[in-house]
């Protein structure tokens, strides 16, 4: 008799094998149907081939751009914002807001905010921008190519 001991001392008889089926056929349905959490932090674009490779012309639509360079000698990211240099965040959601606020007077509710941002300039800046718009709640943003930084701050 399988298990050793007496027929006295295991009366029922059970079958385990339907069980250990069941049992697998589980486990293969929980792994299949298992999702695994998406990293936080993730930030999907899709990045336009045709915009943000050339000069500005006249034609092009009203935009608000947020240029961002990387300062060697002093470690830190120098923002601008058309010919102003901005430190403060701040100061930098009031500019766009005002920006915005006038566009929409204008009949240009969709105009985008443009992050212009050179290689060297940390993720966490770039976001810090995004997290501005998307605080005014401004649909459009868009990413630039990426300009040299100007000769002198």
């Amino acid at each position: 008799m399988a298990g050793g001991g007496e027929a006295e001392d295991n009366p029922v008889n059970i079958n385990v094998v339907p069980m250990v089926d069941v049992i697998f056929c589980l486990c293969v349905f929980f792994m299949c149907s298992f999702k695994f959490k998406q990293l936080e932090g993730r930030f999907q674009s899709w990045l336009p081939k045709d915009l943000g490779n050339g000069q500005v012309t006249p034609d092009q639509p009203i935009e608000m751009r947020v240029a961002m360079y990387w300062d060697e000698q002093k470690g830190e990211v120098v923002r601008q914002y058309g010919n102003r240099f901005v430190k403060e965040d701040d100061e930098l959601e009031s500019l766009i807001n005002g920006a915005h606020k006038d566009f929409v007077a204008q009949n240009h509710p969709n105009a985008p905010v443009i992050v212009d941002a050179d290689a060297k300039v940390p993720w966490g800046a770039v976001m810090n921008v995004v997290n501005i718009a998307k605080k005014l709640q401004i649909e459009s943003i868009q990413f630039a190519l990426g300009a040299n930084a100007p000769s002198t701050h």
